[in-house]
């Protein structure tokens, strides 16, 4: 893994996430079900937690995806994410822009984690282009950071995890969810 310099760390203020491949395998589960065709995606739990310490952190996020998916509407409800887009490869920038636009930041304010060709006009921009470990080689050549997990099996929870140690708050945001969940059990088993 590398190392995420700690000025460009503290210029981010949104992290945006390609959807297939990134925070999945990339994989499709297609069945043909009573209604109709049904596909569904393999997400990581790690990503999730990752996400909510993002937020905790006060930094934006939000998932630019190239293909519609019910999934990963689903699984963004479930993570708090509002801004989901999922466009086609060439809506990619305009979306990125709409929601750069809304958070009131700059391209150099966003990071964006990546793994296909599709990514590349978004990852040419943004002040942090990030690559899974299987990202194609164009989209690792453009990339600043390169992780060492795959997509779907934890690569965005150690995006994060990089990004905000190099923000030096990966230590305390931990202590303080250990703190909160030990004060919320306290509370729970005093009632």
């Amino acid at each position: 893994m590398m190392d995420i310099p700690a000025e460009v760390a503290r210029r981010i203020r949104l992290v945006l996430l390609d959807a297939d491949g990134v925070l999945t395998d990339g994989g499709l589960y297609v069945s043909e079900g009573v209604v109709g065709e049904l596909e569904g995606r393999r997400f990581h739990v790690h990503d999730g937690l990752a996400i909510h310490m993002l937020r905790r952190a006060g930094l934006g996020i939000a998932i630019v995806s190239g293909k519609l998916s019910g999934s990963v509407k689903r699984r963004a409800e479930e993570l708090g994410i509002e801004e989901v887009h999922q466009v086609t490869a060439f809506g990619k920038l305009e979306a990125v822009e709409g929601v750069l636009q809304r958070a009131g930041a700059s391209w150099l304010e966003a990071a964006f984690l990546g793994d296909d060709l599709a990514d590349l006009p978004v990852l040419r921009e943004v002040g942090l282009p990030a690559a899974v470990a299987n990202a194609v080689s164009e989209v690792k050549e453009a990339a600043a950071w390169i992780g060492k997990q795959t997509g779907g099996d934890g690569a965005v929870r150690e995006f994060i995890e990089a990004l905000l140690a190099a923000r030096g708050e990966w230590t305390a945001l931990v202590e303080e969810y250990v703190a909160e969940c030990v004060e919320h059990w306290r509370a729970e088993t005093r009632d």
